[in-house]
């Protein structure tokens, strides 16, 4: 699976991203926490879905399963983010944003930032590896995903 980020990419003053009150993305943090990447699959149809819900959206059946998946994927879309979302990104522009597909989750898509320079090019359709910040020290502790270009070009 991918390999822990040495350093954080994000800077402090970041709200925390939680598990709702009601716990439904609680598998999912808690993988990230492990290393593991954990996606919806419906046990009755067969179906991949992401962001988590409590049913399946293709066939309404309850509590899909999460089921572990490589984090490896392409990018499906991406943005350049010049002006900060948050006042603690202030200084800390510009960043990459990506919508990564990926296909082993029957191309669900995910959302998450792009390490490295972040003048850098991506083109759509480039490998995406997903790599594990871990956030320890923080209260609570928490994990994200964040992805490393693999390739710039698709042949």
């Amino acid at each position: 699976m991918s390999s822990s980020a040495s350093a954080t990419y994000l800077p402090k003053g970041l709200p925390i991203p939680v598990a709702e009150p009601d716990g439904l993305s609680a598998p999912y943090w808690a993988g990230l926490r492990q290393n593991r990447l954990l996606v919806q699959r419906c046990s009755h149809c067969q179906t991949w879905q992401f962001g988590p819900e409590w049913i399946c959206h293709r066939c309404h059946a309850f509590d899909p399963e999460w089921v572990e998946v490589e984090p490896r994927g392409r990018i499906f879309s991406w943005e350049r983010v010049w002006h900060p979302s948050h006042a603690a990104l202030n200084q800390h522009g510009p960043y990459l944003v990506v919508l990564v597909e990926i296909p082993q989750a029957g191309g669900v898509r995910m959302v998450g930032n792009v390490l490295g320079d972040p003048l850098q090019e991506v083109l759509i359709g480039a490998d995406a590896k997903g790599v594990f910040e871990h956030h320890p020290d923080s209260d609570p502790p928490y994990s994200l995903l964040q992805w490393h270009v693999v390739d710039a070009v698709r042949s």
